[in-house]
């Protein structure tokens, strides 16, 4: 039997280990993958949501088409589309030397840009917890989960 809430919860831990992930890459100075994997906490914070409404299948990659696919049902949600529009640009551009013109990722993005991107998706992943209801992310505490390695 489909478990709507079960499948929201495994994308929010998720979502939520990336923004780890992006605050050690922050920390470290890989800024372009800082930038990177808080675009992906926010992208799998929002699918999370789609999940939680019911929805059994979300696709798409762009954090602003995600939200936009549910700020009817979550108007929550159209607070962070500001900050989801810069996300989005970090999806190929940190990743990719032909996603920059003459450019390579990890010398062209910056402590600014990654500590803002990093801000951002801890937005989405906290409205995220608070859509979700405490219950359904606090259960076992989602911090004190071992990531697989």
């Amino acid at each position: 039997m489909w478990d709507s809430a079960a499948e929201a919860r495994r994308w929010w831990l998720q979502a939520e280990n990336d923004l780890g992930f992006a605050r050690i890459a922050l920390r470290e100075a890989y800024y372009h993958q800082a930038c990177f994997i808080a675009q992906q906490a926010a992208e799998k914070s929002v699918k999370a949501v789609g999940y939680h409404l019911g929805d059994r299948t979300v696709l798409g990659h762009s954090v602003v088409v995600l939200l936009d696919q549910y700020k009817e049902r979550a108007p929550e949600l159209a607070r962070l589309r500001p900050a989801a529009s810069v996300l989005d640009l970090y999806y190929i551009p940190s990743r990719y030397p032909n996603g920059l013109p003459g450019g390579i990722p990890f010398q062209t993005f910056t402590e600014s840009q990654a500590q803002e991107a990093v801000k951002s998706a801890e937005a989405f992943v906290q409205l995220t917890a608070e859509l979700l209801g405490r219950d359904a992310t606090t259960q076992e505490g989602p911090s004190q989960e071992t990531p697989a390695r």
